[in-house]
Order: structure tokens, then sequence, then C-alpha cells
């Protein structure tokens, strides 16, 4: 953050906040509002009625950019504070100050210092704050979007070298935060009602502190003292391995949502080398089967690129055969997009948009077919269910051990434990009533 006094007016204002992207900058965005609210400022639920607005950005791929990027041009016509925060300040400045020349800018390491970036803001004055260190985002107070979901970042950052990834460069190497730090802000989330703790990070298989991994944060939030569960955010395959066996005990924990997010982005071990994943096919299969022998009512949640440079019609056709052999009850599927700066970006054998968008419709056409058959298993099921959300039209959706969406035509209260039986299933969730 550049060099200036503190001598301004300080002027107490109404702040409309908007968030992109992943549940880390969710997490931010939450941070962002306790640190309003200590400071007094106040958030405002309409655009219209605010003061100054925060942004907080997503470039992790070209059609969230693109959405991103038209918001911009929207929000920087109103003429009000604009502060454009999260990842694109940090690796596409330039795009960000030719959409909206008098934004100020805060990057992912910098949250911290939106205050005072706000604060000079409605004094007309532009901050750029984007090259700061990172920094440990626990114990910090927060107003939560939902009252009972508490997202709980281990780390930023990461171990990897993707060829294709822009975010290494905004969120920079791994950084793990404190395991005790961690597990005190989870035990003050719970005290708060908070029924889901959402262990998040760039890849929370990496998490490395003072020796302490990943089952070790896991071990001792479970020995927290109350009725909650913990979902587990993405792992990479490779870093997983290092940790199968400590990471499988204690998923056998009742605490543990049932829930793998396990990337493995294509189905061929050529394109796999390109992207610079660090880990095999066979790699990838023998933790699935693993976990499954262990843990039979895994959700098991992957992603696939399609049309990455140089895959040929057949290395698609491997994907399309892996993701037919394990099932997966969640597949994110994502068209190639380059992103500035990285090696992807500059490799030969790009392919076209339209040939990305037919493996796209062909990737997601086999996925609902196999989220239909995954569903019918669960049909006639009885169990406990977490209500964590309520749905557009009023209906209450929970979760199950397995971390499955449940939708019951009911208005129940968010955080009850209710017993359901699945009596229907759609993609990529289950229809149920109360027993």
């Amino acid at each position: 953050m550049e060099e200036s006094d503190t001598r301004y007016c300080i002027r107490l204002a109404k702040i409309f906040i908007e968030v992109f992207g992943c549940s880390a900058n969710l997490a931010d965005s939450e941070i962002i509002m306790g640190l309003l609210n200590q400071s007094g400022h106040t958030i405002s639920e309409s655009l219209e009625a605010s003061d100054a607005v925060i942004v907080l950005t997503c470039t992790v791929k070209t059609p969230t950019e693109v959405k991103v990027c038209k918001r911009l041009r929207e929000l920087n016509g109103l003429g009000k504070p604009l502060i454009v925060a999260g990842c694109m300040p940090k690796v596409e400045a330039d795009l960000v100050r030719d959409i909206a020349p008098k934004a100020s800018m805060v990057g992912p390491n910098n949250f911290l210092n939106i205050i005072e970036v706000l604060n000079w803001a409605l004094n007309g004055k532009r901050i750029e704050a984007v090259d700061g260190e990172p920094i440990d985002k626990v114990l910090q107070k927060r107003v939560r979007k939902n009252p009972i979901i508490h997202i709980a970042p281990i780390s930023t950052g990461c171990q990897g070298y993707c060829s294709y990834c822009i975010v290494k460069y905004a969120r920079g190497p791994l950084h793990s935060f404190p395991i005790h730090g961690i597990v005190a802000d989870a035990k003050r989330a719970i005290g708060e009602g908070c029924k889901e703790i959402w262990v998040t990070a760039e890849d929370t298989a990496s998490y490395d502190w003072n020796g302490f991994k990943l089952p070790d944060v896991l071990r001792n939030l479970c020995n927290i003292e109350g009725k909650f569960y913990i979902r587990v955010g993405m792992m990479t395959p490779n870093h997983v391995k290092q940790i199968l066996e400590d990471l499988i005990k204690i998923y056998e924990s009742e605490k543990i949502f049932k829930f793998l997010h396990l990337p493995v982005q294509s189905g061929n071990d050529e394109i796999l080398e390109k992207m610079r994943r660090n880990y095999t096919i066979d790699d990838f299969k023998e933790i699935v089967y693993v976990f499954r022998s262990k843990i039979p009512d895994l959700s098991l949640s992957t992603d696939i690129i399609c049309g990455f440079p140089g895959e040929t019609e057949d290395q698609f056709s491997d994907s399309l055969r892996l993701i037919d052999e394990i099932k997966p009850d969640v597949l994110n599927i994502s068209r190639f997009w380059p992103r500035p700066g990285t090696e992807a970006e500059k490799m030969g054998g790009q392919i076209h948009g339209r040939e990305t968008k037919r493996r796209s419709r062909e990737m997601s056409k086999l996925w609902k077919h196999i989220s239909k058959e995954n569903g019918l298993k669960w049909i006639g099921w009885e169990g406990e269910t977490l209500i964590d959300e309520v749905g557009e039209t009023g209906e209450s959706i929970g979760r199950n051990s397995s971390y499955k969406t449940i939708i019951l035509k009911e208005n129940l209260r968010l955080g009850d434990f209710v017993r359901a039986k699945v009596t229907g299933a759609g993609i990529g969730y289950l229809k149920a009533v109360r027993v």
C-alpha cells in the first residue's frame, strides 16, 4: 500500500458488497463486513441506498472474468466510490484501471487494509493496496452470509504450478494458518450457532504448519464439543496420496461429511503432464477406490477441463471413459480458457471454442445420466438431515451425512436436524419428506 498520511475526514457510510467466485472470497467478504461493523460503517442490502461499493472479484475462468468486467462497468457508471478487491487487482490491475479508472484496488493479501482504503475513497482519493504478504485469516470478527455456516480458511496459496492456472499468481505460494487459531475460530463459530464448518483453501490437502497436516486439523476440529458437521474442501490427488491413511481414518468420524472433492481435470496422463498436475490417472483411481472401500456412502466430486491445448478426440474420450467408470456424484465441467500470463496460454494446439463447447456438452450429457442413476440408489433412504439453506421458492434445503442435497417442501428453520425420507431424485439433488 502506498505511503500516505491519515489526515482524511472519517465519514461513516453505507457500503454495498458484492462477491464473485470461491468460498475463500466469500470468507474474505464476511471478514470485511466484520471490519466495517467494527469501524462504524453500515452494510447496505441495497446498491441504490449505498454510499460506496466493494466488489470481491474472481479471475479463475474467462466467463467469470467477463461477468465481473461487465459488472464493474455498470458500477463505475454510478459515480459512487468503488473498491475492487480479490484476485483481479493482483493479476489484472491494468484491466481494472481501464474499466474503472477511479476505483481503488485491494489485493487478496491486503483486505485488512480495506477500512483505510475505503476512508480514502470516501474522501475522493484513489488507493492501490495489492502487494501485501499472506495474512492469517483466523479469529477475525465476521458477519456471516449464512448464520449456520462457518467458512474456515486453513491456508492461502498453493504448492502447485498448474500450467493453466492464474490463481497462483494472485494468491501466491502456500501459507498455512496456525492450527490453534483455526480450532479456536471454529470453536467460537459453533458457540455462535454454526452447524457446518467448511474447511477451505486452494488445496486443503497441502496444509502444513509446523509439521501439522490436514488430518491433524480435522482431528482437532472433531474434538470440539457440540453437534455439527465438517465439510472438507478441494484436495489435489498428489497431496492426498501423502496423507491418505490418516485422512481416511479421520473421515470415519461422524462429524465429517462423507464428501470428497478430488479434481482429476483430465482422463489422460499425457494431458495431465501438460497441465503439470503431478499425478496419474492410476493415482486418482487408487484414492477413489480406497476411499470408497472404507467409506461406502461417500459422495465423490471431481472436475474436468474440456479442450485443453493439444487434447485429441481420443484423449477427450479417455476423460469420458474415466467419468463413466468412477461415476462421480458431482462433476464440475469447464471449457478450457487461456488465462493471461499462464503457460497454457502460449501452448500450441489451441482448440476452437466451438469444439470445447461441443465436448463440454457431451460431458454434461454423460454426467446427467450418471447423476440420475446415482440419485435413484438413494430413494427410500431415511436418516438425519441438517437444514442449511432456503430455496428460491421457500423450500428447505438440507444435507445428510454424505453431503447430499435434500429438498423438502416445507418451511423449516436453518440449523435444524430433521429426520427425512428420500422419495425422489433429480439431477444433483434428492427429494424428501419429513418422517
